[in-house]
């Protein structure tokens, strides 16, 4: 009996353990699973409809952290860049680095799109190199934050090279990772909107940080860009591959011809040519890609000087760039809803309407009309570049697709470069700037208005089917 008894009571006390572990584990998984739960649904949305599988999944979620980084990177020199010195030497020492750094970048601009045709074994590396480079340079900015170092702006401008580059490998990429009965257009929205999403969520984050000290944020941009170093290596091995592409050219006749293939031009006529229709998109998307950069660095100066209505500048800023996000998640959406209609009609609406939006927003300067130029801008841009999306897959050889999607992004960073630095040297007058804004795109639209509406009535070439 006593061995019973004494049996008992250790069943007891074990019985009682196991509850009491039992308990702990389920409070353990309660909160776990916030965390758990959210990386699950995020993974099941990234590679949905066969994205997992493609590899596409991936390059959602690396778009993902290229955003997340590229706001904390931005709140942190949110203070520093714009407000920390007089605006005149602020605009002088932009300018100056603009030139010495960004320069170079658009002078070799051009070479980026041949040299992933050559070099195309080195995509992955590319982007992982991308990203290395903007987590080394954001501990670079934290310590010219602390010590009020020179090495500042050649820093942050510096980022900035390495953003669009990583944008131009980013859209060579993109086909090689297409799903079966994947639209590229709908490809594109997707990973434009998960950078969208990313870096809405990281950016109250960024600011806590910023609460906390000034570098911060950056410390955080640098942890986000070495896990995105890491996660460029977790790409499928096809993104390194150029099997059965070739070289696009964009320029629009069949003379452009060249290379092994020219020989082929009479059974595939404009084989290494973009078409009509692609290049007057492309010019286009150039007006508003220059006046994207023009309303970035001229609005800065502006609204540091002369604030919006009751507000102070760093929330004048806010306000703009809300908007400006806002309208480009819009018009993201939008353009997947619209992706089956005639592309064409949709560079020509947009451009129409924010050409006239400058024009309004020049003549009756002030501040809820500088906010809507913002959001309408930003709407435009993200459309017409879908539509854009939507000329290429339509109209240019799978065989040359992933070389046009390279040099026509190569193209729009040069056009945001020029539309940045013409932002920098204009006077801070609110009337002038817009009217030259405008005129940007007053040139896009008319150069390319005739041959867009040219193409959409004769339909453009037959659709070609992506694989």
């Amino acid at each position: 009996m006593k061995h019973v008894a004494t049996a008992d009571r250790r069943g007891v006390r074990g019985g009682g353990a196991s509850r009491v572990g039992g308990a702990v584990r389920s409070v353990g998984r309660a909160l776990h699973f916030p965390v758990t739960g959210t990386a699950r649904g995020i993974r099941k949305a990234t590679h949905a409809q066969g994205a997992g599988e493609s590899g596409l999944g991936k390059l959602i979620e690396l778009h993902a952290v290229n955003g997340a980084g590229d706001v904390m990177i931005t709140v942190a020199l949110a203070s520093t860049v714009f407000f920390s010195v007089p605006t005149a030497e602020a605009r002088g020492r932009v300018a100056l680095y603009l030139a010495i750094t960004m320069a170079p970048f658009t002078v070799l601009a051009p070479v980026i799109g041949p040299l992933l045709d050559r070099l195309p074994h080195g995509r992955r590396a590319a982007m992982a190199a991308a990203m290395l480079a903007r987590a080394l340079l954001a501990l670079i900015i934290s310590g010219a934050v602390a010590s009020g170092s020179l090495e500042l702006y050649p820093a942050a401008l510096g980022v900035l090279v390495a953003s669009k580059a990583y944008g131009v490998v980013r859209s060579a990429v993109v086909p090689r990772l297409l799903p079966p009965r994947f639209s590229l257009v709908k490809a594109n929205s997707r990973v434009t909107l998960a950078g969208l999403l990313a870096t809405g969520a990281a950016a109250p984050i960024a600011a806590g940080l910023h609460k906390v000290g000034d570098p911060w944020p950056l410390y955080g941009a640098f942890v986000i860009f070495v896990a995105g170093t890491v996660l460029s290596f977790t790409l499928p091995p096809k993104v390194d591959s150029a099997k059965g592409e070739d070289v696009a050219l964009l320029a629009a006749g069949a003379e452009h011809l060249r290379g092994p293939r020219r020989k082929e031009q009479a059974k595939r006529p404009g084989l290494r040519t973009v078409g009509p229709a692609v290049t007057h998109a492309l010019g286009a998307n150039a007006a508003l890609r220059c006046l994207s950069g023009f309303l970035i660095f001229f609005l800065a100066f502006l609204l540091r000087e002369h604030p919006l209505t009751g507000e102070s500048a760093a929330v004048s800023l806010g306000i703009v760039g809300v908007a400006a996000g806002t309208g480009n998640a819009l018009g993201t959406a939008v353009g997947n809803w619209l992706r089956s209609r005639a592309p064409e009609i949709i560079i020509v609406t947009v451009v129409a309407v924010v050409l006239g939006t400058a024009l309004v927003a020049a003549v009756f300067f002030g501040a809820l009309l500088v906010a809507c130029l913002a959001a309408v801008a930003g709407f435009a841009q993200a459309l017409a570049k879908l539509a854009l999306d939507a000329l290429i897959q339509r109209d240019v050889p799978e065989q040359v697709r992933t070389s046009a999607f390279a040099r026509s992004e190569t193209l729009l960073q040069m056009a945001w470069v020029f539309g940045g630095a013409v932002g920098i040297v204009l006077p801070l007058n609110g009337t002038v700037g817009l009217f030259i804004g405008a005129a940007f795109v007053a040139v896009g639209w008319l150069a390319t208005l005739r041959g867009l509406l040219a193409s959409a009535r004769h339909g453009g070439r037959p659709r070609t089917r992506v694989v």
